[in-house]
């Protein structure tokens, strides 16, 4: 099986086409043959060491990819899936112990895979199960209550973008930051205010808001500058397990989309959004899958707006 994976941690040409065994569905899994992949900043991670602690424990290459999408190919026994072989779906990958998405075929628990939207490209599909469950997680996490104000940082990228259109699907006011190139496609995904980015944020948030805002989700890790956005007891959603100091009663509340991987009922309901226009899955670029290192060279290098998808 041809996979994209890294036998020696580095840069994007540590990324090569790799030979793998090819897996099987065992109980309770599916085995989806993989059309396409998109490429996530966690991707980045596998590639260059930073989640190597987590990866010791299995032997090289590491093949990274939390998004998959293609046709149902094996069904294990004892599998609680509405799918069939040969039906389109989309996964949510994760990279740990088995190999991630960045290949021909991948293993997933039934759980983690649903129909791919109707109407839907595997490329457009593949920009929206890791990022989108995140966001819903995000939002889930802070359990606002319609009319309740959130900010969202990073908005114009394909996290942030999902977080603004299912606050406002939530019935919740969003404030969104944005570079001026991004203000007209960020307001187009429905944020209420849009502020411009940079180092001041949170008093330009706050500018509109002068209590603060109830909570702020961090798509683009300003961590601790963001602080002065919220108002006391409000809450602070980061991703990658970050942590603020504290205080004024402020909450910091870290997601990892991987605590909801299996949790169908979501990532179902998010399709469901896709086929209705609540989400709107963007893609940036489409490439081949042996010119993976390209594609994790211009995601690195910034100003990408939506997602760069792998192709199998």
């Amino acid at each position: 099986m041809r996979a994209i994976g890294v036998h020696e941690y580095g840069g994007p040409d540590a990324l090569e086409v790799v030979e793998l065994p090819e897996p099987h569905a065992g109980r309770g899994e599916v085995r989806l043959r993989v059309r396409a992949a998109a490429v996530n900043p966690t991707d980045t991670l596998v590639r260059d060491g930073a989640r190597a602690e987590h990866q010791r424990k299995d032997p090289p290459p590491y093949v990274p990819g939390m998004d998959a999408v293609g046709e149902v190919d094996e069904i294990g026994e004892g599998s609680d899936t509405e799918l069939h072989v040969g039906d389109a779906a989309m996964a949510i990958v994760v990279p740990d112990g088995s190999h991630g998405a960045y290949a021909e075929h991948v293993v997933v628990p039934a759980a983690s895979v649903v129909r791919a939207p109707a109407g839907m490209t595997a490329v457009e599909a593949a920009t929206v199960p890791m990022n989108a469950l995140t966001a819903r997680l995000a939002l889930d996490t802070l359990g606002l209550a319609p009319g309740q104000t959130v900010a969202v940082t990073g908005a114009a990228g394909a996290f942030g973008g999902y977080v603004v259109q299912l606050a406002k699907a939530d019935r919740l006011t969003v404030v969104a930051d944005a570079a001026e190139v991004d203000e007209e496609l960020v307001a187009s995904l429905g944020a209420d205010v849009v502020v411009r980015r940079g180092d001041d944020v949170a008093r330009r948030i706050r500018d509109g808001q002068p209590g603060g805002v109830d909570a702020v989700v961090d798509g683009s890790l300003q961590g601790e500058e963001l602080v002065d956005a919220v108002r006391d007891g409000g809450t602070i959603v980061t991703v990658r397990g970050y942590r603020g100091s504290g205080g004024r009663g402020i909450t910091w509340a870290p997601v990892l989309v991987r605590t909801v991987a299996t949790d169908h009922a979501r990532l179902d309901a998010l399709r469901r959004q896709v086929e209705q226009g609540v989400l709107t899955p963007r893609v940036a670029d489409t490439i081949p899958a042996e010119k993976a290192p390209e594609a994790h060279r211009r995601l690195e290098a910034g100003g990408v707006r939506g997602r760069l998808v792998l192709t199998f």
